[in-house]
């Protein structure tokens, strides 16, 4: 066996070790990972394979995984470190078949897949899943038609909140609809909500597992992702979903809204406040910082608990420490944001940069490319102009409020001033935009900010 094939190895039965798997009998319990198993492959099967495989019947699988009872659950095919794993794909899918299982894990020991052969293509994970975790999961089986046929219609929502809405009195009522709206709080999708919604159907059936909505603050990005989390939970095609938000009372307000919109049909808590049994909920609820801390997310969850990852504002969230929380789970991936950053717009990769590692920073931090619409158009978007044309929101007006000393914070130069130091000597400082209100504190410019808007009342 080649030396780095070895190294490869050693890292992998590491892994295993870590996420639960026994490699070897210890008296209490079995072994549930087999070694260079050897298996019959069908004539077929081997000239499916290609030109370049080696024409014999016997192999050897590199590691196969049992489950509970002592039967294959997943096939392992490792490579050597200098190779990237996605050359065993086909040889591991064929191995997988001849033993009727359903998962592979492809690595070389430091970059690894995960592939569900029932719902597509292989998932970078950074973690082994663990053996209670891969067969809850088997249990799982999606159903992508049901998900692409499911009808969306305005009261998607409205039938979980209420379902029957429509026969109250005082909804058939026109002279006490408003009314009923008001104390049921039952809601209804705008035409661009039912769209988003639609349009995820849409990118399903293309075979896609990545998305992302542009969607301009105020129209109500919450409540496509109750209508989004409804479509994946109804249809089977998830288990639980991942919200993922970047600040604490942004958690609080997911919570509350989606206990509004689907309470009647699913749970939904706050990791932190339910961390013994956050299972017992379809929706679960965290900042993406209290994951990270002594990296909570890889200790304490497996790449299989979530089917569906919703990044709340995603061109903060995938940037950093914060993206490995993202990457880490295996499910689909929708991001939300009104301002989705393109770091690739204006970058020339044909010009020589002082670090090369330039473009492969910008390429992580692309909000387009992370939700594969790297044509730089999202899955779906609604600007601000569309909402203003819709009359849903309303243009901003600019105002202008300046004093001398906000003229300087933008400047390059920043706001200078002289203060005395511990030897009474006089030092200049300077301010600026970011430093207003944190650092130092002006009176009369906050007055002139607020003079306009005293105006406008």
């Amino acid at each position: 066996m080649a030396e780095k094939e070895a190294k490869a190895r050693i890292k992998i039965n590491k892994l295993l070790e870590e996420a639960g798997w026994n490699l070897l009998d210890d008296g209490s319990r079995k072994a549930n990972v087999v070694f260079e198993n050897n298996i019959k492959i069908t004539e077929q099967a081997i000239n499916d394979l290609g030109e370049n495989f080696e024409k014999t019947k016997n192999r050897f699988i590199d590691f196969l995984l049992l489950d509970e009872k002592g039967y294959p659950l997943i096939v392992l095919e490792a490579k050597a470190e200098d190779k990237n794993p996605l050359i065993g794909k086909e040889q591991a899918r064929k191995y997988a078949k001849s033993q009727n299982c359903r998962f592979i894990i492809l690595s070389n020991g430091n970059l690894h897949y995960f592939w569900d052969l029932e719902r597509g293509n292989p998932y970078i994970i950074t973690n082994f899943p663990s053996p209670d975790s891969v067969e809850g999961y088997k249990m799982f089986k999606p159903d992508k038609n049901r998900l692409i046929t499911e009808n969306i219609d305005d009261d998607y929502i409205a039938l979980t909140q209420y379902p029957s809405y429509a026969t109250d009195p005082e909804y058939q009522n026109e002279a006490t609809r408003d009314d009923f709206l008001l104390h049921t709080k039952v809601r209804f999708l705008r035409h661009y909500q039912k769209k988003a919604v639609k349009a995820i159907q849409k990118a399903v059936a293309e075979k896609k597992d990545r998305y992302l909505f542009e969607m301009a603050t105020g129209t109500g990005k919450t409540l496509t992702s109750a209508a989004v989390i409804k479509l994946f939970l109804r249809t089977g095609n998830t288990r639980r979903v991942l919200f993922l938000v970047d600040r604490l009372e942004l958690e609080d307000q997911a919570k509350k809204a989606f206990d509004e919109y689907l309470r009647n049909d699913y749970k939904t808590v706050i990791y932190k406040e339910n961390r013994d049994d956050w299972r017992k909920a379809e929706i679960v609820v965290t900042t993406v910082q209290s994951l990270l801390f002594n990296n909570k997310f890889k200790r304490l969850f497996s790449p299989t608990d979530f089917d569906l990852v919703i990044s709340d504002e995603a061109h903060r969230s995938i940037g950093g420490n914060a993206r490995a929380v993202f990457e880490y789970f295996v499910g689909y991936k929708l991001g939300l944001t009104a301002t989705p950053k393109d770091y690739l717009k204006k970058y020339d990769d044909t010009k020589k940069t002082k670090d090369p590692r330039e473009f492969e920073r910008r390429l992580l931090l692309d909000t387009y490319r992370t939700f594969g619409c790297e044509t730089g158009e999202p899955t779906f978007r609604y600007s601000l102009l569309d909402g203003v044309k819709d009359d849903f929101l309303r243009n901003p007006t600019v105002v202008d409020a300046r004093t001398e000393i906000t003229t300087q914070l933008l400047s390059d130069e920043g706001y200078a001033v002289l203060e005395t130091n511990e030897e009474n000597e006089e030092d200049e400082t300077s301010f600026f935009q970011r430093d207003f209100e944190k650092k130092f504190f002006s009176e009369r410019t906050n007055v002139v900010f607020c003079k306009p808007f005293w105006r406008m009342r």
